[in-house]
């Protein structure tokens, strides 16, 4: 695979437009290169899994908020929304914008880490949005999938925000602009443009995602998925963007990132090169931050080993940086201990994740997270008394170069008031590759059957799948049937401008 070295250029400097990193990514994903049959498998997975969580949040209020404001943006042919009817049509940006909230809302998708964080699925809500409104096929929305999935995690690979605080949708952008370009079989100056526009307007930073985290935390990405969709729509229409994105004097890379001496390196596909990172990409058995998956399991695991809750003294948690930085004590928000925390706070709090899961024996992306829950006294004085310590072999771990090598997890130490200790570690979730108990399609299924069980009528659910595992077959037009009807009635419930 080539490797590129990007850096920022004086305006003066010379710099080729197909030398850029916005016309490589451009061009990669429009290489012709056919799609490997197991990496089609893992785009149907992950389709399942999209409409699994989705269905679990249909009726969580930032969903529904999103799913209204699409209802104003009615289009014809349109795109279809998640709990609603196929006959309930929305212009593509705003179906894209009401799934990609449905999607993210529980945090219970995919996810890649690397330099920095993804959710690669997340590309799945606008590329769809736009296949079903253009009458695509199951095949071009599979190789636009693929070619958004290479560029999202080729630029995780190479591109760390987080240490900016700069928020990881920023990756999202450009690569669903490749995909969608990818899918419609677009020029690759037109993708480039398109590129370029999509990430100047989906670079924020990260405040999204720390303190008293928000709402808006699920509207981040599916704000990326439509800005994508904007500006493809506005290339294809002759319009040019801010260029060069990433290696302009006052781009990317100079203003927001490292700086005018900085390097980065990125890696993608050669020509004729197959699109596989997806299946470097993997899901959640839990619903949570995918840093606090292993760290679930082994509160599990050591449950056992504990007979009296009261008679802990103290948990430590020694895990890499980015666990104890993000999601650990290291963060320094005081929100992370907080009972009446928002749930997306709680859910990027490893000690209120593990305190729960390490009492409980399981974790429920519902249950866990109840008010009721998070205020019980006994879980408050636990939770109190977790902390986390970065270690320098798990940091090492998380950074390592091969996908099954690296992990995510880390190591508990809980230490009695007698003095006696209950030690475990765990690398890797047991739903990874790596792990104990992988996902396969009968696990997608699974986590589709147990999320949609009293929200999605057992025959929807089962026209949804016979559908989706028929994705590459599917003809132009037959791309409505990958959204899952809940009965909701397409009107609007909650008052706005529009």
């Amino acid at each position: 695979m080539p490797e590129y070295v990007v850096r920022s250029y004086r305006s003066d400097e010379p710099l080729a437009r197909d030398a850029e990193l916005a016309h490589r990514i451009a061009t990669m994903a429009l290489d012709p290169a056919p799609v490997d049959e197991d990496v089609t498998q893992m785009v149907i997975n992950r389709i399942i899994d999209n409409a699994a969580v989705a269905a679990a949040s249909l009726s969580r209020e930032p969903v529904a908020v999103a799913r209204d404001q699409a209802l104003s943006h009615t289009a014809s042919p349109g795109a279809t929304v998640f709990g609603l009817p196929t006959s309930a049509r929305v212009s593509p940006e705003w179906a894209a914008w009401a799934n990609g909230v449905a999607v993210r809302e529980l945090d219970y998708h995919d996810t890649f880490l690397a330099a920095d964080y993804s959710h690669p699925a997340d590309n799945i809500p606008p590329l769809l949005a736009v296949a079903q409104h253009r009458g695509g096929d199951g095949a071009s929305l599979i190789r636009g999938l693929a070619a958004a999935y290479e560029t999202q995690i080729a630029l995780v690979r190479g591109i760390c925000l987080h240490e900016h605080r700069i928020d990881h949708v920023a990756h999202l952008g450009p690569s669903a602009a490749a995909g969608l370009g990818a899918l419609l079989g677009l020029d690759v100056d037109t993708v480039y443009q398109a590129i370029g526009q999509a990430l100047h307007v989906t670079t924020a930073t990260r405040q999204s995602r720390k303190g008293q985290i928000s709402t808006w935390k699920a509207y981040a990405p599916a704000f990326a998925g439509k800005m994508a969709i904007e500006s493809v729509d506005r290339a294809m229409r002759g319009q040019t963007s801010p260029a060069p994105i990433y290696e302009g004097e006052d781009g990317v890379i100079a203003r927001m990132l490292s700086g005018p001496d900085a390097r980065y390196t990125v890696g993608l596909p050669g020509p004729g090169e197959s699109k596989r990172a997806i299946m470097d990409s993997y899901t959640k058995e839990h619903s949570a931050e995918y840093q606090a998956q292993a760290l679930i399991d082994l509160a599990v695991k050591l449950r056992g080993d504990i007979d009296d809750f009261d008679a802990i003294d103290r948990v430590v948690i020694h895990t890499s940086h980015h666990t104890h930085n993000v999601i650990g004590s290291g963060a320094g928000d005081p929100q992370k201990y907080d009972p009446k925390a928002s749930r997306e706070t709680l859910d990027h709090s490893i000690p209120y994740i593990f305190a729960v899961a390490l009492q409980d024996g399981a974790w429920h992306h519902v249950d866990s997270y109840t008010p009721q829950r998070a205020e019980r006294p006994d879980t408050v004085a636990l939770w109190h008394k977790i902390s986390t310590v970065e270690d320098a072999k798990w940091t090492e771990l998380y950074r390592h170069p091969d996908p099954l090598q690296r992990a995510f997890g880390g190591r508990a130490e809980i230490t009695m008031r007698d003095g006696s200790v209950v030690s475990g570690e765990l690398a890797v979730a047991n739903a990874h590759p790596a792990g104990a108990r992988p996902f396969a399609r009968d696990q997608y299924i699974g986590k589709f059957r147990t999320l949609t069980e009293g929200v999605i009528a057992t025959a929807e659910q089962d026209r949804f799948l016979d559908a989706v595992e028929k994705l590459p077959r599917l003809a132009s037009g037959e791309l409505d049937a990958l959204t899952l009807d809940a009965g909701i009635a397409p009107v609007e419930v909650t008052k706005g401008l529009l």
